[in-house]
């Protein structure tokens, strides 16, 4: 199972005061020293954090997967074709948000999200669409021509108790659909130290792409250790999964 980190809240630092640091590209190169096999950044419309100076270093630089995180706006789409990342996955955007609330409307965009998927295919770029845990969702995103999706963990992460297990079954019930019918699945959002080894655990999961919790470790314990204690946590829950 593969672990994206997403560096885009050390950008959000950097851009508190305008300046130069601290640098995504290198926290980047300190994830990857601490194990994170993929980086993942988004670059939104409003360039709030991550900027195309940034994705282009990245591009040029980092030699695991890179995905970048984008709305399927037609001035994104020609950046993305000219980087030729390895992978896009397309989520819903809003400028007043802090952060993305929740999946793609899979149904209500249908028509974007099809002309998007053929133009990064087009370009010989991977996609994946972040949708809600919901079956009818990753059944249109085969529709649309998605490879993979990357099912919103956000409904387990902020819920607990008896809430938390009906939105883990949600998760499950999305991740089992996306394995019938030939997708590749992904998670994320929300995820952190303590409810990441529950999703983990899931059979056929491909990886997990997480960024706040990392970060706000690595405030603390730095980048290398924060990111080698999340693989390791992912680590033992793919043993456990072997071990069934």
């Amino acid at each position: 199972m593969i672990l994206g980190v997403n560096v885009d809240h050390v950008a959000t630092l950097r851009q508190a005061r305008g300046g130069k640091e601290p640098e995504p590209v290198t926290a980047a190169a300190l994830a990857l020293l601490g194990g994170a096999d993929g980086i993942t950044v988004h670059l939104r419309e409003d360039r709030r954090h991550i900027c195309d100076r940034d994705l282009g270093l990245l591009r040029e630089l980092i030699p695991v997967e890179l995905n970048l995180e984008m709305a399927a706006a037609k001035e994104i789409l020609k950046i993305a074709v000219r980087t030729v990342p390895d992978l896009v996955t397309l989520v819903p955007e809003k400028r007043q948000e802090l952060t993305t609330e929740g999946g793609l409307d899979v149904k209500k965009g249908r028509a974007v999200l099809i002309q998007a998927v053929k133009v990064l295919h087009d370009s010989g770029i991977s996609v994946s669409l972040f949708i809600n845990p919901d079956p009818d969702d990753v059944g249109i995103s085969k529709e649309i021509g998605a490879d993979m999706v990357e099912i919103h963990t956000g409904g387990y992460s902020d819920s607990r108790g008896r809430k938390q297990e009906r939105e883990l079954a949600k998760v499950v019930t999305a991740l089992q659909t996306a394995v019938d019918i030939g997708l590749k699945a992904n998670a994320g959002h929300g995820l952190n130290y303590y409810n990441v080894s529950r999703v983990a655990e899931l059979d056929n999961l491909r990886g997990l792409y997480i960024g706040h919790s990392i970060i706000s470790r690595a405030v603390l314990v730095g980048i290398e250790r924060a990111v080698r204690e999340m693989k390791d946590l992912m680590n033992t829950a793919d043993q456990k999964i072997e071990g069934k």
